[in-house]
Parts: structure tokens; sequence; C-alpha cells
């Protein structure tokens, strides 16, 4: 009876753990007003996405994506507090509380929604890995690549897809791992190996970093897929929620046609309900979300929508020059798709 007691006791504390855990949980938009800024998780350097410029200022479309979080929730984007992590960091980081967000160009995959206490918010960034090489190489096709040392960054999903390609071609490798992007780019340029490999943007941006951006070329084959987006914590759908639809509102503001330069003018003379539930003025408002009633308006108005933060961190009008592709609008050819917002 002793043991049957031990277990049933046993079992109580450990629901009450449970209950415990995920009561705190429910407290992160709360607790992200008391403290009156995010703690969002970045990378520890990745031009494009998040990286710090000559003036010390992050930036990027990961890092923009945090701005409309604390613009819709605190009502300024500048109220952010970016913490650089590494691949092998950033899901410990996001499990313990050190951070509220994960928006470090990280892929959604099974394992990661279901195992490690966490949940991805949507789809920011669509890409897939490839494989850069130097040009003198007259390389043209990854299917070249045998006997190759490859440089790769550790705790990303970049080592699996790396091994399963080369198993799957019946082809040999000698892995050179680092622990962060900058630290791979810098391998590969000095010559400890002939490949990087990581996601295709990815590649982009750290040619960039490269002593000589023109001596190296990145091959045409798409390995795999890799769907980039944000990532908070199970147990708290509200903050769920919150992280969700900031994304969604920055993609249906680009689907009707709505910038951070004409909000106000629409916002005066738009009859368009599509528009004005979107920026707050008439439809579900904030109410569901704990948040005020011109929280998507917030979020347009100072950081834009989603097109304009692309075309200004990875698209054209950038030093990657990324064409949308796959992250086009569905409108326009790509698959980029939000929930109506009614």
């Amino acid at each position: 009876m002793a043991n049957k007691l031990s277990v049933v006791f046993a079992a109580l504390a450990s629901s009450t753990a449970l209950f415990a855990a995920n009561a705190n949980a429910e407290a992160t938009l709360d607790k992200v007003m008391k403290q009156g800024y995010v703690q969002c998780g970045v990378s520890a350097g990745l031009p494009g996405f998040s990286n710090p410029n000559a003036k010390g200022q992050w930036e990027g479309l990961d890092v923009e994506f945090c701005q409309a979080i604390a613009a819709a929730t605190i009502g300024d984007k500048s109220k952010v507090k970016y913490i650089p992590l590494t691949a092998k960091e950033r899901f410990t980081a996001l499990q313990s509380g050190e951070i509220d967000v994960l928006s470090r160009n990280t892929t959604w995959t099974l394992h990661r929604d279901t195992s490690l206490g966490l949940n991805f918010t949507g789809v920011n960034y669509y890409d897939g890995q490839g494989f850069m090489v130097k040009k003198d190489m007259g390389i043209k096709s990854a299917k070249e690549l045998d006997g190759a040392a490859v440089c790769v960054q550790s705790g990303t999903t970049t080592e699996l897809n790396l091994a399963d390609y080369f198993r799957v071609n019946g082809m040999t490798y000698k892995p050179v791992v680092f622990d962060t992007a900058p630290q791979t780019s810098k391998g590969f340029d000095s010559g400890r190996c002939d490949v990087l490999t990581t996601d295709q943007s990815g590649l982009y941006a750290l040619r960039l970093n490269l002593k000589d951006p023109n001596s190296a070329v990145v091959l045409p084959e798409i390995i795999s897929k890799e769907p980039l987006g944000p990532v908070v914590r199970q147990g708290d759908d509200q903050w769920f929620n919150v992280v969700r639809w900031t994304l969604f509102t920055m993609i249906n503001a680009e689907e009707f046609n709505v910038t951070s330069a004409n909000v106000d003018k629409l916002a005066k003379e738009s009859k368009d309900p599509n528009i004005r539930r979107l920026i707050g003025l008439d439809g579900p408002k904030g109410k569901g979300l704990g948040l005020k009633d011109d929280w998507g308006y917030q979020i347009i108005k100072q950081v834009g929508n989603y097109g304009e933060s692309f075309e200004r961190t990875v698209g054209e009008g950038s030093p990657l020059k990324i064409k949308r592709g796959l992250n086009a609008l569905w409108t326009n050819g790509g698959i980029q798709y939000a929930p109506p917002i009614r």
C-alpha cells in the first residue's frame, strides 16, 4: 500500500509541477509588458537576417520581426533586447525563459515542434539548403563534390541534410564543423574546406563577408526544405497567438497594399473592411490577444508590411539582392499566405 501511495503522491507532485510550469508560461505577455521590452533571441551574426551593423545596431529580417512584436505589444519597436545565440544555444535559451521569442533563421521540423517543448508560429522565410564553392575549382554541380571537405555549422538541420545527401548520392566527404555562421564562413575563406553548406539565403549572406565575394559561387542544387520561422514556448497560447498574428498582420498588410507610408491616410479614408480590421478600426480589434486595438496599426506604421521588410533586409533593395521566389505572396506566384483578420 505504501508503494502505491508513493506512486500516487509522485504523480500528483508531477501534475502540480506541470500545472505550475504552464501557469508561469501563460505570463509571457504580462512579463513583457512589465519589463517594458521583448527579449528576442537572434543569430550571432548573419547579414540580412540578424546582424549588427557598423554602428552596432541590430538589423535584418528576423530583427525587424522582433521589432514588430515590440510595436504590437509595447507600442514601440525599439523596445527589444537582442540576445545573440549560437545554433546549439538557441533552444535552451527559449526553454529556460532567457528569451521570450526566438527569431533566428530556424527551420521548422517535426522533432523541434514536438519534442522540445516549443511551438513554431509560422514561416517568415521559405528556404532550402545549398552549397558554395570557390569559383576557381570549376565545379558546376554538387554531384561533383565527392571527397570534398565541407564546412558546416554544428547544432543545425544542415548537418543531417548534408549526411543524407552524400549518402544517397554515393559520395563521401570530410565535415569541418564550427559553432557559428561567421566561424564557418572564415573557415571556408581561409581554405579549411572546399565547400560551405547552409541555407541558400545564408550562403548569399556569408559570401558578402568573404575577402573577395566574387571568388565564390553558389551551386544550383537545393537539397532540402527549410521553412524558417519564429519560435515560442509551448503552454502559452496567448503569447503564441500574439507572435503568430504579428507575422500574419505583416503578410496581410502587403496583400492589401497597406504600407508604413500610406497607413495614416488609409486610416482616415479607407472604407475597405479588410483594411479597417487590419489597423484596428473595426472587427476583432485587440481584445482577443490582450493588446490595444491599434496593435496592427503600430506594426505597419513602425516596421512596415512583410514586403517592405523583405526588400530592405534580404531583397532587391539590400546587398543580398535575393528574389522573392517562394516568399512572394500567393497572389504573385509565391506561397506566403496569411489567414484573414476578421
